[in-house]
């Protein structure tokens, strides 16, 4: 099915960011002037990561050789990271365009937070894929697709981690909440300082329908752009994290999860034939 934005849909989208700045969810505030690179770091990519001269945009980029990543140069313990991102373009199948936090320690009891936008043919939606790990235990993943086109313009993508929940959002929407259940036995990352990662890799054996579409290395270098990054930590007891979403924002998310979610774990009884994880359940 080709991707197109309806007029209903946009006049939905238009109420919806009104909603949101009435509402106390607020649109990110532009980042403040500076380098991109004073707050990130390109570590992978033998020169594919680059920052424009003028500092405002580091640039990823894939060939069939390599992809390339960054990080950030602070670690976090509760944080909210707003950045705004240009996907790759055109035919993008296989390519996965990555922001996420991740924990540095042992492997098997880390956390993450997981923001992939998969990549798809001309003219179809990509899909942004989303999942949490806490202590070692992931498999929470929630997929949706996007009412705009993301390869066009900059859009705000934000991960919002206090010790109530994760929030992630996509300009100024709310389109996830993982609430802290972890006094009734679901794990949550609460302990670990985590790092803001991104990246630009090809994963043509899953990202696009399954990996039955393949990376058509005709198209290369792949390119997606970052821009106005900023991350600000906060105690856990801080008045501006962790507020129950008011009615406005409850609004926006349930339009946001009715129309465009394509996947939840929640709601896949193939998958947990035996019931679904015990915070599916919990409010």
């Amino acid at each position: 099915m080709a991707f197109s934005i309806s007029s209903r849909a946009v006049a939905a989208a238009a109420l919806l960011v009104a909603l949101c700045c009435c509402g106390g969810i607020g649109l990110p505030t532009p980042a403040a002037a500076g380098r991109i690179d004073e707050g990130l770091e390109v570590t992978w990519g033998d020169g594919r990561g680059s920052v424009s001269p003028d500092g405002e945009t580091l640039t990823l980029s894939l060939d069939h050789t390599s992809g390339s990543g960054f990080r950030s140069r602070d670690t976090y313990l509760f944080a909210r990271a707003d950045m705004q991102i240009k996907l790759v373009p055109n035919n993008s199948a296989g390519t996965v365009t990555t922001f996420y936090f991740i924990s540095e320690g042992p492997w098997d009891v880390h956390d993450e937070v997981d923001l992939e936008f998969l990549g798809n043919v001309s003219g179809q939606p990509y899909t942004l894929h989303t999942n949490v790990f806490a202590n070692g235990n992931g498999g929470k993943e929630q997929q949706f697709h996007l009412w705009f086109d993301p390869t066009t313009d900059f859009h705000t993508y934000s991960i919002e981690w206090t010790n109530q929940h994760i929030m992630v959002l996509v300009d100024g929407t709310p389109i996830r909440e993982f609430k802290n259940h972890a006094d009734r036995g679901v794990p949550y990352p609460s302990s670990q300082r985590m790092r803001l990662y991104g990246s630009l890799w090809d994963a043509e054996d899953w990202a696009t329908q399954g990996g039955r579409v393949k990376t058509d290395w005709s198209q290369a270098p792949f390119a997606a752009q970052y821009r106005n990054f900023t991350a600000a930590s906060s105690p856990s007891s801080s008045s501006a994290y962790g507020q129950e979403m008011d009615a406005a924002a409850q609004q926006a998310m349930k339009w946001a999860r009715d129309n465009y979610m394509v996947y939840d774990y929640c709601a896949d009884s193939k998958r947990f034939p035996q019931g679904v994880p015990p915070e599916c359940s919990m409010h």
